[in-house]
């Protein structure tokens, strides 16, 4: 199964990525900022299924958890963050990489802190997915306006 995602992430160069791709890239994307920092938390875990769960309705509670656990042995693989990033800015479009990076800050501004080692990781993932610095700060702030 792991495999599988891989060989199909790598080939979206060719053609998108199916829903439930994107959807486990996304994912697996929350899991690796929300490890950066060696502490992977409940508090983390449910603010994941909570982000995963608004941008996918149709999951509902039970298959957000169902899709962060897949996400979790993903991101438990996928040493490389260059390459595996790479296959989802060529296949999501801009305004769907943006959207990313709005969630992946959302999770690290849940707790009201800014934990260094999630921010870096942040900030490497941002521009691997085509997101510039000043994108990803106008994103940071949205989600501070928000959380206000």
């Amino acid at each position: 199964m792991i495999a599988d995602f891989f060989k199909r992430l790598t080939a979206a160069k060719d053609e998108p990525l199916d829903a439930g791709d994107a959807r486990l890239a996304l994912a697996a994307l929350l899991v690796r900022v929300a490890r950066a920092n060696d502490e992977y938390t409940q508090s983390e875990v449910e603010k994941i299924d909570v982000i995963l769960s608004r941008h996918y309705p149709d999951l509902g509670a039970a298959g957000a958890a169902a899709l962060r656990h897949e996400a979790e042995e993903i991101e438990n693989t996928a040493y490389d963050t260059v390459k595996f990033t790479r296959s989802i800015k060529d296949a999501v479009d801009l305004d769907s990489r943006t959207e990313v990076v709005e969630a992946l800050w959302e999770l690290v501004l849940a707790d009201g802190e800014r934990d260094h080692e999630e921010e870096g990781a942040l900030r490497l993932i941002a521009p691997l997915l085509g997101i510039n610095d000043r994108d990803s700060a106008l994103a940071r702030q949205r989600v501070e306006a928000r959380l206000e």
